[in-house]
Protein backbone atom coordinates (compact mmCIF):
# COMPACT_ATOMS: atom_id res chain seq x y z
CA UNK A 1 0.00 0.00 0.00
CA UNK A 2 1.11 3.56 -0.45
CA UNK A 3 0.24 7.21 -0.51
CA UNK A 4 -0.73 8.48 -3.96
CA UNK A 5 -0.30 11.97 -5.42
CA UNK A 6 -2.14 13.06 -8.55
CA UNK A 7 -0.14 14.55 -11.43
CA UNK A 8 -1.67 18.00 -10.85
CA UNK A 9 -0.76 17.89 -7.14
CA UNK A 10 2.80 16.89 -8.08
CA UNK A 11 3.05 19.82 -10.49
CA UNK A 12 1.68 22.31 -7.94
CA UNK A 13 3.87 21.04 -5.08
CA UNK A 14 6.99 21.21 -7.28
CA UNK A 15 6.06 24.77 -8.32
CA UNK A 16 5.75 25.81 -4.66
CA UNK A 17 9.13 24.28 -3.82
CA UNK A 18 10.72 25.96 -6.85
CA UNK A 19 9.20 29.36 -6.03
CA UNK A 20 10.80 29.16 -2.58
CA UNK A 21 14.17 28.00 -3.89
CA UNK A 22 13.78 24.59 -2.25
CA UNK A 23 13.84 22.29 -5.25
CA UNK A 24 15.81 19.63 -3.32
CA UNK A 25 13.16 19.52 -0.56
CA UNK A 26 9.94 17.53 -0.48
CA UNK A 27 6.60 17.69 1.27
CA UNK A 28 5.56 16.05 4.52
CA UNK A 29 2.00 14.82 4.99
CA UNK A 30 0.66 13.71 8.33
CA UNK A 31 -2.07 13.86 10.92
CA UNK A 32 -2.37 15.50 14.31
CA UNK A 33 -5.02 15.43 16.98
CA UNK A 34 -7.67 18.12 16.70
CA UNK A 35 -10.24 19.49 14.34
CA UNK A 36 -13.97 18.98 14.49
CA UNK A 37 -13.72 15.27 13.65
CA UNK A 38 -10.80 14.31 15.91
CA UNK A 39 -7.79 14.24 13.56
CA UNK A 40 -6.50 16.96 11.24
CA UNK A 41 -4.40 16.64 8.12
CA UNK A 42 -1.02 18.37 7.97
CA UNK A 43 1.15 19.24 4.99
CA UNK A 44 4.46 21.11 5.15
CA UNK A 45 7.62 21.63 3.16
CA UNK A 46 10.34 19.31 4.42
CA UNK A 47 14.11 19.33 3.96
CA UNK A 48 14.95 15.78 5.04
CA UNK A 49 13.48 12.55 6.22
CA UNK A 50 13.81 11.02 9.68
CA UNK A 51 14.41 7.37 10.58
CA UNK A 52 10.67 7.03 11.24
CA UNK A 53 9.58 8.19 7.77
CA UNK A 54 8.19 6.39 4.80
CA UNK A 55 9.27 8.10 1.58
CA UNK A 56 7.48 8.12 -1.74
CA UNK A 57 8.71 9.60 -5.02
CA UNK A 58 6.42 11.08 -7.65
CA UNK A 59 8.27 12.34 -10.72
CA UNK A 60 11.05 13.69 -8.49
CA UNK A 61 8.74 15.04 -5.77
CA UNK A 62 9.61 13.43 -2.44
CA UNK A 63 6.67 12.85 -0.09
CA UNK A 64 7.48 12.02 3.54
CA UNK A 65 5.09 10.49 6.08
CA UNK A 66 5.91 9.40 9.63
CA UNK A 67 4.87 5.86 10.60
CA UNK A 68 2.17 6.98 13.05
CA UNK A 69 0.49 9.17 10.42
CA UNK A 70 0.90 6.48 7.76
CA UNK A 71 -1.40 4.24 9.81
CA UNK A 72 -4.19 6.75 9.01
CA UNK A 73 -2.99 7.85 5.56
CA UNK A 74 -2.20 4.51 3.91
CA UNK A 75 -4.01 4.56 0.52
CA UNK A 76 -4.55 8.35 0.77
CA UNK A 77 -4.63 10.31 -2.47
CA UNK A 78 -3.32 13.87 -2.35
CA UNK A 79 -5.01 15.88 -5.07
CA UNK A 80 -5.07 19.50 -6.16
CA UNK A 81 -8.37 21.12 -7.10
CA UNK A 82 -8.45 24.26 -9.20
CA UNK A 83 -11.55 26.17 -8.12
CA UNK A 84 -12.08 29.84 -7.49
CA UNK A 85 -13.44 29.04 -4.05
CA UNK A 86 -12.36 26.01 -2.00
CA UNK A 87 -9.46 25.17 -4.32
CA UNK A 88 -6.07 23.83 -3.26
CA UNK A 89 -4.61 20.58 -2.00
CA UNK A 90 -7.22 17.98 -1.03
CA UNK A 91 -6.81 14.83 1.00
CA UNK A 92 -8.92 11.95 -0.33
CA UNK A 93 -8.73 9.36 2.43
CA UNK A 94 -10.58 6.03 2.09
CA UNK A 95 -9.67 5.27 5.73
CA UNK A 96 -11.76 8.16 7.06
CA UNK A 97 -14.95 6.98 8.75
CA UNK A 98 -16.28 10.56 8.91
CA UNK A 99 -15.06 13.96 7.75
CA UNK A 100 -15.95 17.52 8.67
CA UNK A 101 -17.65 19.84 6.19
CA UNK A 102 -14.44 21.62 5.23
CA UNK A 103 -12.53 18.36 4.63
CA UNK A 104 -9.56 19.27 6.81
CA UNK A 105 -10.33 16.85 9.64
CA UNK A 106 -11.57 13.28 9.93
CA UNK A 107 -12.16 10.38 12.27
CA UNK A 108 -10.89 6.86 11.71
Amino acid sequence: MAINVTPLAVTRAKAILESQGKTDWGIRVGVKGGGCSGLSYTMDLCAALTEEDKVFDFEGLKVFCDKKSYFYLNTLTLDFVEKLMDGGFKFVNPNAKATCGCGSSFSA
